[in-house]
């Protein structure tokens, strides 16, 4: 089977599935990732569909949000220099508190305590970039996704490996981590790549730096802080993508909620599409993302 029949075969399995010939952020929950930004390195994903315009519930008796996140995991929570909680996720928790007119209090725990302190109810909300998959589901509601974690290429800056699509992958060197959903969705995309599985995350930036291969296929997210950072040496930029199969790299990052409390919920919904709206969501993205990961 050639390398595009396979791809046409795959598409007709699921709506979901992104192939390599996308540029931009496929379907999830209703809406696609519209981007905004002529440039590419600035582009900023928004997953709400404006003629879906979410319902906002009745808070008379809700007059603050206790929002719970995590300790360390900057840019999108951590300790500020004064010890208050500051990061992409907290700035985004006010930004949707002004738009509820309710209280707004943001507390910050260790990551694997703040799902058992929202069931003991020491918080309303866990705003901490968690993952809204099957098994998390089971026992929390969660918000629509405010982000999700895309895959992308890598490759330096000289390359002239513009737009990597299968057939043009032909006997090229690509790395990426070993025993990871990226490699096992080029193995299934990518037939004709030649993969160079490297043991973790920081092995395959350096084999892309040192030559050994063409190009680097991982978690977008942290490539652009790699990119931006001072180890990358301005070496390298993405080419391609974003690559956002659900099967492979999640559904996306929602607010987690304790089972049945559909009046924060949907409070949450309804914020966030306002704060996406009217171009605050943009703005807290570059702020957060100077290389954003789409």
């Amino acid at each position: 089977m050639t390398q595009r029949n396979l791809l046409i075969t795959l598409m007709g399995f699921t709506a979901a599935l992104i192939v390599a010939v996308m540029t931009v952020a496929g379907p999830f929950g209703g809406a696609r990732a519209q981007m905004s930004g002529a440039d590419p390195a600035v582009r900023v994903p928004g997953f709400w569909d404006p003629r879906r315009r979410p319902e906002k519930p009745d808070m008379s008796r809700v007059n603050v949000i206790r929002f719970l996140t995590e300790t360390d995991y900057p840019p999108f929570n951590f300790a500020g220099g004064d010890g208050n909680p500051q990061g992409f996720n907290v700035d985004l928790a006010r930004s949707m508190c002004e738009e509820l007119k309710v209280g707004c209090t943001v507390q910050m725990r260790r990551f694997e305590t703040l799902l058992p302190s929202l069931n003991e109810n020491r918080g309303d909300a866990v705003i901490a970039s968690l993952a809204a998959g099957p098994e998390t589901r089971l026992k929390f509601d969660f918000s629509e996704p405010y982000y999700r974690t895309p895959a992308r290429f890598v490759a330096k800056r000289d390359s002239p490996i513009d737009d990597p699509l299968p057939e043009r992958l032909d006997g090229r060197k690509v790395a990426v981590v070993g025993g990871s959903a990226h490699e096992a969705y080029l193995r299934v995309l990518f037939t004709e790549a030649e993969l160079r599985a490297y043991p973790n995350a920081d092995a395959a930036r350096q084999g892309l730096r040192r030559g050994e291969v063409d190009l680097l296929f991982g978690d977008a997210i942290s490539l652009a802080f790699w990119l931006n950072g001072t180890d990358s040496e301005n070496c390298c930029s993405f080419r391609g993508g974003p690559y956002l199969d659900s099967r492979y790299f999640g559904e996306g990052i929602g607010i987690a909620v304790k089972k049945g409390n559909e009046t924060i919920r949907m409070a949450l919904n309804w914020s966030l599409f306002r704060v996406w709206e009217q171009g605050r969501f943009t703005d807290l993205w570059l702020r957060y993302f100077p290389i954003s990961p789409f």
